[in-house]
């Protein structure tokens, strides 16, 4: 394999969900949170359904797996999916892709924070500066303006919003950690993506807009974004998300390259969306990257700076 594989797969994974927040920008302007969230789990599963006989020890893993792993598993995608991704839609809605993007860093805090607090995983001093560098980062967005039609209650809202998502996606891969360190990532992704489906179909049901939101599987000019984010942010970039851990050298390194679709997505943004790209929002973006970058790497930029005060 060659030795830039991994590196590449997390780079593009990167790229490829900066992309498919564009596709879910565009398709919330015509299908509401819950609704493009039961879409595109939809076509994951699909999707899934289709790749997981292909994979090694796929069909294996999900007829020897124990109830106490379903169970946890299927928490896991109910909190990290359903409740998840349709706070994260909301908060795209209401912020825009730059800011969400900004936003996004704050998963990594998060994940720390919650590792510490169900698994007694301990945090470093530079990982606690990285943590607050990071929050600084949010802190400077919300003094953003707001996007256009917009209020700053709104953006607030949006903002909040999409930093509840990011902790319920971190709460629910901490507490699977346990499980998914024993499984392999594609059927341990199929079961928390259909048990976070399984929970959005009795809930929509109750909502008095039940047959809105289940006109979005009725084919229409929405698809046009809605299918290729589904596609690009559910399936693919999910599988890059695996190779690129699977083969880079270092997981430290995989995961700065994933987060930078932090810089894709405001690139994308400025460039397609005509968001603006002030110098407050470059401001927050290079916090939140610095605190990512010292979050991750930390031992690294320890030992690097015992090297030269030694």
């Amino acid at each position: 394999m060659w030795n830039g594989f991994g590196e590449l797969c997390a780079l593009s994974a990167a790229a490829v969900w900066a992309l498919a927040i564009l596709c879910f920008k565009r398709s919330g302007e015509r299908i509401s949170p819950v609704a493009l969230n039961l879409f595109k789990n939809a076509v994951a599963i699909v999707l899934l359904a289709v790749t997981l006989p292909l994979t090694k020890g796929g069909l294996a893993a999900l007829g020897g797996a124990s109830a106490y792993d379903l169970v946890i598993l299927a928490i896991s995608g109910i909190i990290g999916i359903s409740i998840a991704d349709t706070l994260f839609f909301r908060g795209l809605n209401l912020c825009g892709v730059g800011l969400v993007s900004i936003v996004d860093c704050s998963y990594t805090p998060f994940t720390l924070f919650f590792s510490w607090l169900l698994l007694g995983e301990q945090l470093t001093p530079l990982q606690y500066v990285g943590v607050l560098l990071v929050l600084s980062g949010v802190l400077v967005s919300t003094r953003h303006a707001p996007p256009p039609g917009r209020t700053r209650v709104q953006l607030l809202s949006g903002i909040l919003m999409a930093l509840s998502a990011m902790a319920c996606v971190a709460v629910g891969s901490v507490m699977a950690k346990p499980v998914l360190t024993q499984w392999p990532t594609v059927p341990a992704a199929a079961v928390r993506i259909f048990a976070g489906t399984l929970v959005l179909v009795p809930f929509t049901l109750m909502l008095r807009e039940r047959a809105e939101i289940w006109r979005v599987f009725v084919p229409s000019r929405a698809w046009r974004a809605a299918v290729p984010g589904s596609v690009l942010g559910a399936y693919v970039s999910l599988l890059l998300w695996i190779a690129g851990f699977q083969y880079t050298r270092a997981a430290a390194v995989a995961a700065v390259l994933n987060q930078t679709s932090t810089v894709f997505a405001l690139l994308l943004a400025t460039l397609v969306l005509r968001e603006p790209l002030g110098g407050r929002k470059l401001a927050a973006v290079s916090l939140a990257l610095s605190g990512v970058l010292m979050v991750t790497l930390h031992e690294w930029v320890s030992a690097g700076l015992s090297r030269l005060w030694g």
